[in-house]
């Protein structure tokens, strides 16, 4: 799904009253339209609502009035994005900082700008009426995954490791997969917890079977998604960054509003009116997905990235073999330099 936005600003005013002035015009000399420039914003994936930060500043005009003509593009997970962005067929894209790492430690010269999943996009979730509080209360349990090797595997075991408990000795996964068959886990109690992505929190919500994240606030630092473009792009280009993250910023600070709600909800329509088709399920999985951007401390303001999560991330990865060694500067890979200009109308 593309989404396209153009516009243009100025006019022409033709004044007759000479014959200067009407040659003047048959010679072409007309008023200078303002420049617009064209900017490619890659996703991994078909999701207005995952990206809504994008296409609300679509929908409120706030590249417009950055003179920022952006179209949207829908790819198939963070290593195409990434790809996109080495190869200049994007200059922003949505990827995540695990993709980022492992980029840079092959030379890829790619930069994090803006944190917008504040928050991990997985929790390990129990019915709502259980007694589990915490990771180290599902001892002995079966914990249900969407896929035997997802992502959301080992963010799950991390958990868990993380509480205390021992693998295999005390716990187990199983594959359910998500939506209807994790619902029918939870039911026939195959399983008392199930390792989520937000989506699947949304999803197992808005069919009736309420659950709630019990992921500890220590293991929330391994934060998602967020807006990346390449090192010369920061280096060669600020002005372009400033203008695109301020209309980014805008863009989050209007949609976590609810006052703006029904506005938000028909900008992601108009961007991707597939996704919108259930209203009442897109509009649970917006509100799961805007509450994973809320920033963790509001005064650093919008997009801002702590370091202690990239730390945390840098060694994660490598614990987990993802990382075959400490990248040399892991700084490097991220900026908050932009910050401050992004948010100084919206604080």
């Amino acid at each position: 799904m593309k989404v396209h936005l153009s516009f243009a600003t100025g006019r022409r005013t033709l004044v007759l009253g000479t014959l200067a002035a009407a040659a003047s015009w048959a010679l072409g000399s007309q008023p200078v339209k303002a420049q617009v420039q064209n900017v490619v914003f890659v996703q991994p994936s078909a999701s207005a609502i995952n990206s809504f930060p994008i296409y609300v500043a679509i929908g409120e005009g706030y590249f417009r009035d950055e003179g920022l003509n952006v179209r949207v593009e829908s790819i198939n997970g963070s290593g195409p994005v990434l790809q996109a962005l080495s190869s200049g067929q994007a200059q922003f894209g949505r990827p995540g900082p695990g993709p980022v790492l492992s980029a840079r430690a092959r030379g890829v010269d790619v930069m994090f700008i803006y944190n917008v999943s504040t928050r991990t996009n997985f929790g390990i979730v129990v019915r709502e009426g259980a007694p589990y509080q915490k990771p180290g209360d599902l001892k002995g349990l079966t914990i249900g995954t969407g896929t035997a090797d997802g992502a959301e595997v080992g963010f799950a075991r991390n958990v868990l490791l993380a509480a205390g408990l021992k693998d295999p000795a005390d716990f187990k996964f199983l594959t359910v997969g998500d939506g209807g068959p994790a619902t029918a886990g939870f039911l026939r109690n195959d399983i008392q917890a199930y390792a989520a992505s937000t989506a699947d929190m949304a999803i197992l919500n808005n069919r009736g079977m309420k659950v709630r994240d019990i992921t500890p606030a220590e293991n929330q630092t391994l934060f998602g998604n967020g807006i990346a473009t390449m090192g010369a792009t920061v280096r060669d280009n600020p002005d372009l960054v400033t203008k695109f993250g301020r209309a980014v910023a805008r863009g989050h600070a209007f949609a976590l509003n609810p006052a703006n709600k029904p506005r938000v909800m028909a900008h992601l329509k108009a961007g991707m009116p597939q996704e919108s088709e259930d209203a009442a399920f897109a509009s649970a999985l917006f509100d799961a997905v805007s509450s994973k951007t809320i920033p963790l401390d509001r005064s650093k303001g919008f997009g801002y990235q702590p370091p202690e999560g990239w730390a945390d991330w840098h060694k994660n990865m490598l614990g987990t073999g993802d990382l075959k060694a400490p990248l040399p500067d892991i700084n490097a890979a991220f900026t908050n330099q932009f910050v401050a200009a992004w948010n100084a109308s919206i604080r």
